[in-house]
């Protein structure tokens, strides 16, 4: 990390001071007024408030800040200042739901409390009378936020520190969650060309199979979740399983299909059912299912088990706690200390360690399905963690359809929501004491998808700003995707929650409808100014001589070289039943020993064939490619900002220049009096105005970042501070201007 100065000589002092006389403060008549000019969403409740509270700035130890007045409600942690707005440039990227000073309830990770000098985590339950003088807080976003309470009433201080805490950490209940508070008119329904695929009927799942040409059975009986809790109302299993053995083992032990390669070839995954020594009846289902998988195509199949060599949950925990802290700064003195460290500690955190190994599982499976045309099943003991992980990066890597906006959110749908992963639970929503259930295990996934899209920017039609938001997302207490923990959760707490009759299910907007917090010109900023779109074929064209499909000509090399001749299944039964038992993908490899190895290969004969954006893709994953996701950890940090630099000067002059291809195309066409076509493509224009962008844009917050003392004067005298501080000289010598 460097730090960015500017030199010349220092301004001159300020001659201009502004008094106002301390009457014109009330703290009861400013409390009320701020509530008012609060703007409450649909439900919220204002519970408590306190006035005159000090935010401090970021920048350094010194006591500088801005005063205001400090809100709880049922959805948030608001502060409103007191300073007038000024004028400022228009934002292009304003959230909705809450801005820049607020705080969604379920977005706080830790409060600190400072009593006596003295930094203290605070936990719920643990609240004493007496209430610190300055609270920290610590949000999943990586905002740092710190109030002082120190001028406001005794009475109105400890109020807001006990609402605060008991709203923020103590455990509680689904019910008291803001999202059945929260009421919104439904939406129109989109085109069927813009809709994301929800896979909640099973016409849902019907139009994905024939999409991929699968040739699997979908499966209905558990639309009223007969067969098990944890799974889906519809889903697809090989046609080889028998509808009997779907009740068998609590819903466990269900090869469910994942996506099917264009050679015909599957992937699966499945919950692991505990197999004891002498649990004949579970061994027994287990080989029933592997043949059930291996019959899918040309009887071959390979398994792997994610739990015996990907991280658990809690080490993804742990490791994410370590790398989360390097990032939660709390002045400036904090970033430098953690400067000096910054690649020990980032090493030693294990986390980029820990998206290295699930890209690398990935490959492996890749490989599998794309060189050695084999069915892949992959499971661990729930089968909704790791499995979401390792099944939505394969169709990643494989289908370019998944890396367009909609196809993205419609993988999230089928392999995490449909999925029954549980975002209630690994997300911690709930403040519950018992956090071994905790783990950002869709973080991670989202990191390892930013690696891709930072490695092969032109094949996705997402930036990593939607990447960014879409984390962000996760702790916004309003939409369903990240609310349950499976479809029979989802489906039986919206009934029992529902203020209407029995027969009116409450409906939460899902986290797709991003017109819920942001408008069109922001949403633009989801989009990738350098997607290459796949060129449509011209009709007019002669048809070429099209190719027989791949298994009318030969078979994979694979494992599982059967004689072509009928009824070759029955008669290798029995050879074949041993071997299935013991495949694994870890171990197909050429040289056993060194699946690594193999997996470079693959990776490096992919890499020496003409790129193709539309094709397969895959990570590299030496030392140097696996980066750290700068948008989403160091955008908060203003050390860190690079005023008219950073990735975003690149992406906005590409975006500049994209749109004035466009109009010279447009030109080109008028001039050669060509068919005017409609042009649906959008360029994507970030700014066009004078002011300098940051590297952080477009989450910096529309101020001026200055180094001068922000408190008002007016505060000061109220309070009988004295004026010292606004004569002292500034030892900054700019202030930038930044969005």
């Amino acid at each position: 990390m460097l730090s960015l100065g500017s030199g010349g000589p220092k301004p001159a002092k300020p001659s201009f001071v502004s008094y106002v006389t301390p009457g014109e403060i009330n703290s009861e008549k400013d409390s009320s007024k701020k509530v008012e000019h609060l703007d409450l969403l649909p439900g919220e409740v204002v519970f408590c408030s306190a006035t005159p509270v000090l935010r401090y700035t970021q920048d350094d130890l010194s006591q500088r800040g801005v005063f205001g007045t400090l809100l709880c409600t049922n959805f948030r942690v608001s502060f409103i200042s007191d300073e007038s707005p000024q004028e400022e440039v228009a934002q292009h990227f304003k959230n909705r739901l809450y801005g820049e000073n607020d705080i969604p309830l379920s977005c706080v990770d830790q409060i600190y409390g400072v009593y006596d000098e003295k930094k203290k985590l605070i936990t719920g339950g643990q609240v004493k009378n007496k209430y610190p003088s300055k609270i920290i807080f610590h949000c999943r976003d990586l905002r740092v936020f710190q109030f002082c309470l120190t001028y406001a009433k005794e009475e109105d201080g400890r109020r807001i520190f006990q609402g605060v805490v008991r709203h923020c950490l103590e455990p509680k209940s689904l019910k008291c969650v803001f999202a059945f508070s929260y009421s919104v008119p439904a939406k129109p329904v989109l085109q069927e060309n813009q809709r994301t695929v929800m896979f909640e009927s099973l016409e849902d799942w019907h139009q994905e199979m024939r999409r991929t040409k699968g040739d699997c059975k979908p499966i209905r009986d558990n639309e009223a979740f007969e067969i098990s809790h944890r799974l889906p109302k519809y889903f697809i299993v090989p046609a080889a399983v028998e509808t009997e053995d779907l009740s068998k083992c609590e819903g466990k032990g269900i090869p469910i299909w994942c996506w099917s390669h264009h050679s015909g070839c599957a992937l699966f995954k499945m919950a692991s059912v505990p197999l004891g020594q002498e649990d004949t009846m579970s061994q027994s289902h287990m080989e029933r299912m592997l043949h059930a998988v291996a019959q899918n195509y040309l009887y071959s199949v390979k398994t792997e088990d994610l739990t015996e060599t990907l991280p658990t949950l809690q080490d993804i925990q742990q490791s994410y706690n370590k790398f989360k802290q390097f990032f939660l700064i709390d002045n400036t003195m904090d970033f430098w200390l953690s400067d000096v460290k910054w690649f020990s500690s980032l090493e030693n955190s294990g986390w980029l360690d820990m998206i290295r190994q699930c890209l690398r599982k990935a490959m492996e499976v890749v490989e599998c399905l794309e060189k050695e045309n084999t069915n892949v099943l992959i499971m661990e003991e729930g089968g909704s963690d790791l499995c979401c992980v390792v099944s939505s990066l394969v169709q990643i890597m494989l289908d370019p359809y998944f890396r367009t906006m909609v196809g993205f959110q419609s993988l999230v749908q089928k392999e995490w929501v449909s999925g029954c992963h549980q975002f209630l639970d690994r997300s911690n929503h709930l403040h519950q004491k018992e956090k071994e259930c905790q783990s950002p295990v869709f973080l991670l996934f989202l990191e390892c998808v930013w690696q891709l899209v930072q490695q092969h920017s032109p094949a996705f039609q997402f930036s990593e700003t939607y990447l960014t938001v879409l984390s962000d997302s996760i702790h916004v207490p309003i939409f369903s995707t990240f609310l349950f923990n499976s479809a029979h959760h989802k489906a039986s707490v919206l009934q029992a929650e529902s203020p209407r009759s029995q027969n009116e299910v409450l409906t939460c907007p899902p986290v797709w409808d991003w017109s819920v917090q942001f408008d069109c010109k922001a949403q633009d900023f989801f989009i990738n100014p350098l997607y290459a779109e796949k060129n449509k074929p011209d009709k007019t064209q002669r048809k070429t001589h099209k190719p027989k499909h791949q298994r009318q000509l030969s078979l994979p090399s694979s494992a599982f070289k059967t004689p072509p001749k009928k009824g070759f299944f029955k008669e290798e039964t029995e050879s074949l039943k041993k071997m299935l038992r013991m495949r694994r993908v870890s171990r197909w490899l050429v040289s056993p020993d060194s699946p690594q190895a193999s997996t470079r290969e693959f990776y490096e004969s992919w890499q020496r064939k003409p790129l193709d954006y539309h094709g397969v893709l895959l990570p590299c994953l030496d030392g140097p490619a696996m980066r750290v996701w700068m948008q989403r950890y160091l955008r908060w940090i203003p050390e860190l900002q690079i005023f008219g630099g950073g990735a975003i000067a690149v992406t906005n002059r590409l975006a500049e220049l994209q749109g004035e291809v466009v109009q010279l195309r447009r030109e080109l066409d008028r001039q050669g009096r060509r068919e005017n076509k409609p042009d649906n493509h959008r360029p994507l224009a970030l700014s066009r105005s004078s002011v300098r962008l940051s590297s952080s844009f477009p989450f910096a917050s529309n101020r001026n970042w200055s180094f001068k003392p922000v408190i008002p004067n007016s505060r000061l005298h109220s309070i009988d501070v004295t004026d010292n501080l606004a004569n002292q000289e500034d030892e900054a010598t700019e202030a930038f201007t930044v969005v």
